[in-house]
């Protein structure tokens, strides 16, 4: 008698593109403690900000080869002439507002390291240090900000960095793993409680 496969239940959200599907199983929900890699996703979230998820999975690697992976230390570096030269390649999301706003977090970020601050646990102490863990039964039952990213957000701007509002701040906190959003029914909201 031969097995029955059957499909995982996903969050509905992601469809059935493999990349967006790759990104739901294996990264989203996933806690992130990493100081530089927190900021190389926040800042793919305020890239994000007005368009879909998947257009920035597919620009992803350009951005990160165009933007010395997006590392906060060399981006902090950059003066007008290496934005205007970014601002060229077709690979990255060629919008003037958030590549100035990339480069200006990178030096708010490298201005918290120099003063002995983790960029991590400014932005985890938003849920206490660990993952709220919602139960979420439809897609339109998930938020789009929360007194936490509410909060975050605030923090963010009383600190200089641009294109943080409490909407992308909460999109971030979803992707790094400081909220489970992802449907009870959904196979990964167990694994990412």
């Amino acid at each position: 008698m031969a097995a029955v496969m059957t499909e995982r239940q996903r969050c509905p959200w992601c469809g059935t593109d493999p990349q967006y599907v790759a990104y739901h199983d294996e990264e989203w929900g996933v806690p992130v403690r990493d100081d530089a890699a927190l900021f190389a996703k926040l800042t793919l979230d305020t890239f994000q900000s007005g368009l879909s998820w998947l257009v920035i999975l597919r620009k992803r690697d350009g951005i990160l080869a165009a933007m010395d992976d997006l590392d906060p230390v060399r981006l902090a570096t950059w003066d007008s002439r290496r934005i205007e030269r970014v601002l060229q390649d077709e690979r990255i999301i060629r919008n003037r507002g958030k590549v100035v706003a990339a480069v200006n977090n990178a030096r708010c970020y490298v201005e918290l390291s120099e003063a002995g601050r983790s960029f991590s646990e400014l932005l985890w102490a938003h849920v206490g240090g660990k993952t709220i863990i919602n139960a979420r039964g439809r897609l339109r039952d998930i938020v789009d900000r929360t007194a936490e990213s509410e909060s975050m957000a605030k923090e963010l701007k009383k600190l200089g960095f641009k294109w943080t509002g409490p909407v992308v701040c909460y999109a971030f906190m979803q992707a790094v793993g400081m909220v489970n959003d992802h449907l009870v029914s959904c196979f990964r909201y167990d694994q990412c409680s």
